[in-house]
């Protein structure tokens, strides 16, 4: 039985697995036993401490269940977090706003009930001084049929079982408006809970989790979603909203044969885009699409991204995103200055105040119509950033070997990509080194080489396996040489 505020007893309300059978199978041992399995070829992933949001697929669980478990195993399942915000879209009812269940107090799976945080959802749809500043309701016909919430709970099921814990209590979210307006409202309601949930005390009460339910390209072929999937993603991972939405315009304009939507949550990760600050770093994990699981179909298929969005620890090395744009302005003027006959033109910014005079190292990389056209960078702390980006963007353009240099025709047709190399820390042992997170820079004598934290989403290799090919491939020192080499770690910022 469930009491009420006034005291009042009545029958807790269980929202049934409506998609039982259907997305995922209803037979809960099976069940548990698939989402084991999924999980378990995960085993050997980061696990990150700071983990604020994640995004993940919502497919049946034959296409995208490697995917999303990739995105779970991310999850220090240990940690006690206070309530999880789950965040997707409406594939079945137009809400132009946001519906938080408020009447159900458990959501059913096969695997047993999930909580509801029943308090939070009230107090979403109480938030506003009028309707018009209202932008959460409770609309009923939004979650009775829906999957991209429900998909998620036997993954969450299964990961705290592994540490014998319970799922904390769940908000389920639908999100389904295109006014700019109202989603900016709703990210500004939801951001509280997503940077410091406190007390009216000010004591902190704990950490939240948001988990953004999305799938991405829908019906192109192949080599199309791939081409597609790889600019939305680059895109969210720059962390600019502006800079999604501008992609996702842009990938619907170029009339490619059967694309549907390039995310189909885009609602609700241009809400996350929105609590974003320059407290928070943007993590890809993995990328498949329908095509790729046995084989499948390659003329129509779905896309499926997983990322991490971590919060930044104090002392953190970052870069804002006002210094992200001058960077990137820096290096397009750059390759129209030398196209020019010019010197490299010096820029102008308060060098007291900016990482740009920060000494690390930088990459950058020129992609056309999503294809590599060149890529040039410099591995040390021996120059300040902003000369680096622009010397690399200049390198890139006209000195990489395997491509023709850049011309000015061309030049409209670029984009530039850009990887900042925080400083290098030396680190003892590899449990100080964290797979996909870090790169590796091994020296010993006048031999040295690096892999870049990137290599690791390209490759299935464990932490040894890793380093191990670092050392034999890069700095020609064997397999083993790395064990008595000097070892540093650093990350990489990619935007």
């Amino acid at each position: 039985m469930m009491t009420s505020c006034k005291g009042q007893t009545r029958e807790p309300v269980v929202r049934p697995a409506t998609q039982a059978d259907r997305f995922y199978t209803g037979n809960a041992k099976e069940l548990s036993d698939e989402v084991d399995s999924l999980l378990a070829l995960h085993s050997h992933s980061t696990v990150y401490q700071n983990v604020a949001a994640i995004i993940v697929p919502h497919a049946g669980y034959y296409f995208s269940g490697n995917v999303a478990a990739s995105a779970y195993m991310s999850l220090d399942a240990k940690k006690r977090y206070k309530r999880i915000f789950l965040l997707g879209p409406s594939h079945h009812e137009w809400l132009d706003g946001a519906s938080v269940n408020t009447e159900a107090d458990y959501y059913a799976t096969p695997l047993g009930q999930v909580r509801v945080d029943h308090e939070t959802a009230v107090t979403l749809t109480n938030t506003g001084d009028t309707d018009s500043d209202c932008v959460f309701s409770y609309r009923p016909e939004a979650h009775d049929r829906e999957h991209c919430l429900e998909v998620q709970l036997p993954f969450l099921q299964r990961l705290f079982a592994q540490h014998a814990q319970e799922v904390p209590p769940i908000v389920p979210i639908i999100i389904s408006t295109n006014d700019y307006r109202k989603l900016k409202r709703i990210a500004e309601v939801l951001k509280p809970y997503f940077t410091d949930d406190r007390s009216a005390e000010g004591r902190s009460q704990g950490e939240n989790l948001f988990i953004i339910s999305s799938d991405f390209s829908h019906y192109p072929a192949y080599d199309d979603a791939c081409e597609v999937d790889a600019r939305t993603g680059k895109a969210i991972e720059t962390g600019d909203v502006e800079e999604f939405i501008a992609t996702i315009n842009a990938n619907a304009q170029r009339g490619m044969k059967n694309l549907a939507t390039s995310a189909c949550g885009g609602f609700a990760i241009i809400t996350l885009m929105m609590m974003l600050d320059e407290n928070y770093s943007v993590k890809h994990i993995m990328y498949q699409n329908s095509g790729d699981i046995d084989d499948h179909d390659h003329s129509r298929v779905v896309g499926y991204h997983s990322f991490a969005f971590l919060r930044k620890q104090p002392g953190e090395f970052s870069i804002s995103e006002a210094d992200k744009k001058l960077l990137k302005d820096i290096a397009l003027q750059s390759i129209k200055d030398s196209l020019d006959g010019k010197r490299i033109a010096q820029p102008t910014f308060n060098s007291h105040l900016s990482t740009l005079n920060s000494k690390c190292g930088a990459f950058v990389s020129l992609h056309k119509h999503g294809r590599l056209r060149g890529c040039i960078g410099h591995f040390g702390e021996d120059y300040p950033l902003h000369e680096i980006v622009a010397e690399m963007a200049r390198a890139a353009a006209f000195e990489d070997p395997r491509f023709m240099p850049v011309t000015k025709d061309e030049l409209d047709d670029i984009d530039i990509e850009i990887s900042v190399l925080t400083p290098m820390r030396r680190i003892k042992s590899l449990d100080e080194f964290e797979l996909h997170r870090h790169g590796i820079y091994i020296k010993k004598g006048r031999r040295s080489g690096t892999f870049l934290p990137q290599v690791a989403d390209e490759v299935n290799w464990t932490k040894e396996e890793f380093v191990g090919h670092c050392s034999q491939d890069k700095a020609g020192l064997g397999w083993d040489g790395w064990r008595d080499a000097e070892l540093y770690v650093y990350e990489a910022i990619v935007f």
